[in-house]
């Protein structure tokens, strides 16, 4: 559930401590105790002692906000002050059934016990792991399964780039293992793609491991290591930087959409300021959501060298056989518009601040038989675009 910041006397206590300013949480219930599989109490203390110590980090009190904006938004306007503003157009994410956030707050998504003890350690909660970028360039068929990471993606490359946009069609897939995700994104990579790669990316995903749950959210992610110690999911650890006070990172999005049915997208813009040089998130039309500092990126402190749009699953081999784990909206690019997943009005930023069409796109899977992804051009309101996905395990796919 959620409350408002200054409701009960914790809140009260965080208002003290903030200067003023609180932290908006949303509130499930906690855990009574730490259980495992078979609703045994963990005997071992010290498992109990750090799975505290990282909720106190994860769950700290409000501390003085940065009241940081950017110089400019892509095609050259100044920054519009009320895209951040609380009386911005609502856009649906299902703690909003439950409250807002006042001024000066950010919603925070709480952690809790059990979305630790799901976590293979808790040092890995709220991480990828190494090696999850897809490689276009590198096709190969030892990459295939490496990782455990399949991608349908198209992506550009060979020059500067400063931010990309996207219209995302959201669908919830079905996840056959709880170590397994199906996400769809934006990366914006900088860097080589060893030990050094810079990526931010932003989209929605599945992910039962994470959240504990089989809903579709809201998320970002950011390294600048290629996975190996920075970078987190949301606002789990230091990075992302959170300015508004309407969207929630990790949050629930509703409603998805139905095979055959209504279909519903979330469009997403993430640029660098010319100025500050910070890396920008736009969620809809409205909403300014926060910023990477320049200072966490090496490459990415100059541009981004690649761009790539898609889908991304985790493929465990469950049974020594392919996940059925489901990209998209668990069906192939050929059935079109209300069966399958799509990307539409696909963007770049050039070094001129302006949204521009990307030039010579390129398109990347794995395995073409679980998931696959065509690339199209429209005269409309869909410019560049492209649909994706698949079931992942079939009679072609084992």
């Amino acid at each position: 559930m959620a409350l408002p910041c200054g409701s009960g006397r914790r809140w009260w206590r965080a208002v003290k401590m903030a200067l003023g300013l609180c932290l908006c949480f949303l509130i499930p219930m906690a855990a009574a105790g730490i259980r495992n599989n078979n609703n045994s109490i963990f005997s071992d203390q010290k498992l109990k002692m750090e799975v505290h110590q990282q909720l106190k980090l994860l769950n700290k009190p409000a501390h003085k906000s940065i009241k940081m904006r950017p110089s400019f938004h892509p095609e050259g306007r100044l920054f519009d002050e009320s895209k951040v503003s609380s009386k911005s157009k609502s856009i649906n994410q299902l703690w909003h059934l439950n409250g807002r956030c006042p001024e000066g707050t950010i919603p925070v998504r709480r952690t809790k016990e059990d979305d630790l003890l799901r976590a293979s350690s808790i040092k890995s909660y709220g991480r990828k792991k190494h090696l999850t970028i897809p490689k276009p360039s590198s096709a190969q068929p030892d990459l295939i399964d490496q990782g455990g990471h399949q991608h349908a993606i198209v992506y550009v490359e060979g020059d500067k780039y400063y931010g990309a946009k996207a219209t995302i069609n959201v669908w919830r897939p079905q996840i056959q293992e709880p170590n397994e995700f199906s996400l769809s994104q934006i990366w914006i990579l900088g860097g080589s793609f060893g030990e050094d790669l810079n990526s931010i990316e932003a989209g929605w995903q599945v992910s039962p491991d994470l959240y504990g749950d089989s809903n579709s959210r809201l998320f970002t992610y950011w390294t600048s290591d290629a996975y190996q110690a920075t970078g987190c999911y949301n606002l789990l650890c230091s990075g992302f930087i959170q300015i508004n006070n309407q969207i929630a990172m990790g949050a629930s999005i509703y409603p998805v959409s139905g095979y055959g049915g209504s279909q519903y997208d979330i469009s997403i813009l993430v640029w660098k300021d010319p100025k500050e040089g910070n890396w920008w998130m736009q969620f809809g039309n409205e909403h300014v959501l926060g910023y990477w500092p320049a200072f966490l990126f090496s490459y990415l402190s100059d541009s981004a060298s690649m761009v790539e749009w898609g889908g991304e699953v985790v493929n465990s081999q469950p049974d020594g056989q392919h996940t059925s784990t489901q990209m998209g909206s668990g069906h192939f690019s050929g059935e079109g518009f209300g069966r399958a997943s799509y990307f539409k009005n696909i963007q770049i930023v050039d070094g001129s601040n302006n949204l521009r069409p990307p030039k010579d796109i390129a398109t990347f899977t794995e395995q073409p038989n679980c998931y696959d992804v065509q690339n199209r051009k429209s005269s409309d309101n869909w410019g560049n675009y492209f649909y994706y996905g698949g079931p992942g395990k079939n009679p072609n796919c084992l």
